[in-house]
């Protein structure tokens, strides 16, 4: 997606994948600040440690509690958190207003920060394998209450932050769905995932990670380059 930007604007940039092992990260920051590198992406499970590396970090991503965007500033490194514009553009598109709605989150990391930073001013619920180590911005129920389920049909708005549904898996039982709300899959797979299908098989609006990875990634290249995305040759690059 970065790389058919690059080409689509003429600029001789490169974007590549640098797999970072625990005991690398200190490095790997270090090496974003030579002369010849704009800055990176950062991915699970590095978007909090990550942060204690960095010269100065947005005041969005310090209350998110994560960071995904890195720029280069000569030599100085700024965390940003894209996530967050990403998630917007996906309740615009789906024509939801949070303030005032109740929206379901599922899961409690740097992705479901930034998933309750987008849905500011909605009343919130969050699930949790560990519900008691949370520290989320709302209820935060168990995975197996069945409170969870109930909130969930009755939700506006239902967003997966867990990586449940790269393998095939549902991050719930199809009958916790919204009765009549909207499905947000932060996961992206080829085809969609299942939480995606089934919700459009219902007639629920969905949008899938790949739209969130488009709008994300569209405001990391402006941040990088200071020039608009050609977001349309960053779809097609994204197309199966």
């Amino acid at each position: 997606m970065q790389n058919a930007a690059f080409r689509a604007l003429g600029l001789d940039w490169t974007y590549a994948l640098l797999d970072v092992e625990p005991a690398g990260l200190v490095s790997a920051v270090a090496s974003l600040r030579a002369q010849d590198v704009a800055g990176a992406n950062v991915t699970i499970p590095y978007k909090q440690d990550v942060m204690q590396l960095l010269d100065t970090i947005d005041p969005e991503a310090v209350r998110v509690g994560a960071v995904n965007t890195i720029v280069n500033s000569d030599g100085a490194l700024n965390g940003s958190n894209t996530d967050v514009a990403g998630l917007r553009h996906a309740l615009q598109a789906l024509g939801i207003e949070p303030v005032g709605i109740s929206a379901v989150i599922l899961g409690t990391g740097g992705s479901a920060r930034a998933a309750a930073a987008a849905l500011a001013g909605a009343h919130l619920t969050f699930g949790s394998r560990h519900p008691r180590d949370a520290g989320m911005p709302g209820l935060v129920l168990g995975w197996d209450d069945p409170r969870l389920a109930a909130a969930s049909r009755s939700a506006a708005v239902l967003v997966n932050a867990t990586p449940l549904g790269r393998h095939g898996e549902m991050p719930l039982r199809p009958a916790a769905l919204p009765s009549a709300g909207a499905v947000i899959d932060l996961v992206y797979v080829r085809g969609g995932t299942p939480l995606v299908r089934k919700a459009r098989s219902l007639g629920l609006p969905a949008a899938d990670g790949w739209d969130v990875l488009l709008a994300q990634g569209a405001r990391s290249f402006e941040m990088w380059t200071g020039k608009p995305a050609p977001v349309e040759a960053m779809r097609q690059a994204l197309q199966p």
